[in-house]
């Protein structure tokens, strides 16, 4: 890959198309209420907006901050457009952008592999709007003709795909993915205990802030240690 192309012409385009389908994706978020209000008068009061407005800012508020940082490393800059125009981030795009880079060899965070994990995405949102689309049509009836066990075991999925990911990554850094395993367990234990039962709502963000900061720490200082050994 020529490294200047990707530098100098490929990244700003994909950065201004970025942002100008970010800003749209916005606006298209935002389009039904406005409809509502300046349509049919139907504004909502200021200050249940205002209470809504601090609830959910206390409650995922965090997610804006930590789920960029943990996911860029495997998106890409032109996959975190994607992905967060998109949706369904951690359950598909960063799987799918995790698997197209394994199988096509590529190094985590390189040119090569953001060019990769931005082509398996866009394969992920074209099959995910298939899907999606047969789902709302007929998902209702297919769901009821699966047997109980069948519905009560597709509730494993998503934990079933976080340890798949896991264990892909775990494979290139045994002893970091022992350390984080072990950590998360102490986190959930003491979230579970109360321990953290003073600081508000600290169930619902805790957990996935210290794991993930807590392993972008802990591999630096790994990284610096085998540097001094290396010395």
């Amino acid at each position: 890959m020529d490294k200047h192309y990707f530098t100098n012409d490929y990244l700003p385009k994909m950065h201004r198309i970025g942002k100008i389908t970010g800003i749209l994706g916005v606006f298209a978020s935002f389009l039904p209420a406005l409809v509502l209000g300046f349509g049919h008068g139907l504004w909502p009061d200021l200050a249940l907006l205002a209470t809504c407005f601090i609830t959910v800012t206390t409650s995922f508020g965090f997610l804006w901050v930590i789920e960029p940082i943990s996911y860029y490393p495997v998106l890409g800059p032109v996959g975190t457009y994607m992905a967060f125009l998109s949706g369904n981030i951690s359950n598909m795009r960063v799987p799918c952008a995790s698997i197209a880079q394994v199988s096509a060899g590529v190094e985590l965070g390189s040119e090569q592999g953001s060019i990769i994990s931005t082509i398996g995405m866009g394969v992920s949102i074209i099959i995910n709007i298939i899907i999606l689309s047969v789902g709302v049509i007929a998902g209702s009836s297919i769901l009821a003709m699966l047997p109980p066990s069948v519905t009560a075991a597709l509730n494993y999925l998503l934990p079933a795909l976080f340890g798949a990911l896991f264990v892909q990554f775990a494979v290139n850094q045994k002893k970091l993915a022992v350390i984080m395993l072990v950590f998360g367990c102490v986190v959930y234990i003491a979230i579970n205990k109360g321990v953290f039962n003073f600081l508000p709502g600290a169930s619902s963000y805790l957990g996935t802030l210290l794991c993930v900061f807590g392993s972008i720490f802990i591999a630096m200082a790994m990284k610096k240690m085998e540097g001094k050994k290396t010395e």
